[in-house]
């Protein structure tokens, strides 16, 4: 089945050239099947490549998606137009009295930033509240799981001498969990962050399950069984040109940074990079999306009620 998206979202056209299955809204209301409601609050400056990275992933599962994009109410975005915020984004405070079977939180470029410093901040720390009781299953992603793994557990993010920049093996650390059904027993995924989660800060009895690691870079993925949470610190989301991009911004502006890692053949700049984490990326978010389905409640309602 395919994911159901807005009729005229830019990213429409680019997952239907990728041969992403798409619904229309007009067509997936004559079809007589609860979907799924998934969320996604998107932390990104460029808010539609970010969209779109998310709705091909969670798009090219057998079930029946309806995405909603949420934005902070009160944070002005810079590098997204106001018409498309206001003809595809819904504020938090519009829709939080539904509930969701899943709420994705993505990154932002405020690593560096204390958690209080940033103007947000203190709406987010309601979101993350309410997605106890308003939803499901969450999937924290990159500054969105620093933010949330901190606001939940007090966990500190340090911050890196120099940026984890580029695509860095991780090990699979328990192949029986159902998120990583699939996967092999290391993997690449890329990886860009000026901050990190220690091991050494995550407590025992936290209930937290340590999933991917990376010897190089450290934590990746985390499972929280209370309230179903996936908290992941790399970027697994992103496009083959992410990390070049970010990359050339960077040198563009300045901004010291080293060529990002095993990512350019021949560590050659000019030249094409290959994108070897696509295919665990699909498999992760399939497998959170079928959990997500395999244990959510049959009416909306439901959700939070046991918490």
């Amino acid at each position: 089945m395919p994911i159901r998206i807005p009729n005229a979202l830019p990213a429409k056209e680019v997952l239907v050239n990728e041969g992403v299955m798409v619904m229309d809204e007009t067509t997936a209301s004559r079809q007589d099947i609860r979907p799924l409601q998934i969320a996604l609050l998107n932390l990104m400056p460029n808010k539609i490549k970010t969209e779109t990275q998310i709705a091909r992933l969670i798009g090219s599962t057998p079930l029946q998606v309806d995405l909603t994009l949420v934005r902070i109410g009160n944070h002005v975005a810079k590098n997204t137009s106001e018409d498309h915020l206001l003809s595809f984004y819904n504020t938090w405070e519009e829709i939080k009295d539904r509930k969701f079977d899943g709420f994705i939180i993505t990154g932002a470029p405020i690593e560096k930033l204390p958690f209080e410093d940033v103007n947000y901040w203190s709406e987010l720390q309601e979101i993350f509240d309410w997605t106890t009781t308003h939803v499901h299953s969450s999937f924290f992603i990159c500054w969105g799981a620093m933010a949330a793994i901190n606001h939940f557990h007090n966990i500190p993010k340090h911050t890196l001498e120099k940026k984890a920049f580029g695509v860095y093996r991780h090990k699979n650390l328990n192949p029986a969990s159902p998120y990583l059904a699939g996967f092999s027993d290391d993997f690449s995924i890329s990886v860009s962050r000026w901050t990190e989660v220690r091991r050494a800060d995550v407590p025992a009895d936290s209930g937290l399950e340590i999933l991917m690691e990376s010897s190089d870079t450290g934590l990746c993925l985390l499972h929280e069984k209370f309230a179903n949470r996936l908290y992941i610190f790399n970027h697994i989301e992103y496009d083959s040109t992410s990390l070049s991009d970010e990359y050339f911004r960077d040198q563009e502006s300045g901004t010291p940074v080293d060529l990002p890692a095993n990512y350019f053949p021949n560590d050659d700049p000019t030249t094409t990079p290959q994108n070897r984490w696509r295919s665990h990326a699909f498999l992760l978010f399939g497998n959170w999306i079928n959990q997500v389905y395999q244990t959510t409640e049959f009416d909306l309602n439901d959700i939070g009620k046991d918490r």
